[in-house]
């Protein structure tokens, strides 16, 4: 076997390890997510929480808005909103602009819980790199956004 064709099946190794990383990272993220979303309340799906989370990042929307945002089929969003609607963690007021529309925004209720939820998720990923140096999570963080940035 030719050098070449060493160093190719060791890349193809090492590009199978950062899959296997990458998935355990997802599942991850996954589990926890899960979780965030049974304690801002135990009736909703998981996927509730992203809809609180993009609320609080974005401000007040309409459900297609968000559907968008989120990547999400609308119908489902719908759904998403009206358990959180229910469980008081969303309300809907007339949009100023078109009173046949809603905004959606958080309650002062859902936003007491949301903060609980971040504050314990923040917990987690800190004690994942508490031990960590701080030349460690600079990389960490580099490598990661080169990840996540498409390739032109």
């Amino acid at each position: 076997m030719s050098r070449k064709e060493c160093r190719e099946i060791d890349r193809e190794k090492l590009v199978a390890s950062v899959g296997e990383q990458v998935s355990a990272l997802v599942t991850a993220a996954r589990a926890l997510t899960a979780a965030a979303s049974a304690e801002l309340h135990p009736d909703l799906q998981p996927a509730a929480f992203h809809v609180v989370q993009w609320i609080k990042a974005f401000g007040p929307a309409h459900a297609g808005t968000i559907a968008e945002g989120l990547g999400m089929d609308k119908s489902a969003v719908s759904r998403l909103i009206g358990d959180l609607k229910r469980t008081g963690i969303l309300r809907a007021t007339p949009d100023p602009n078109d009173r046949r529309a809603a905004l959606l925004s958080i309650t002062a209720l859902g936003e007491k819980r949301l903060k609980k939820v971040q504050e314990q998720k923040g917990q987690v990923f800190y004690k994942r790199l508490e031990r960590w140096s701080s030349e460690e999570l600079a990389t960490f963080a580099e490598l990661l956004r080169r990840f996540n940035t498409p390739p032109p």
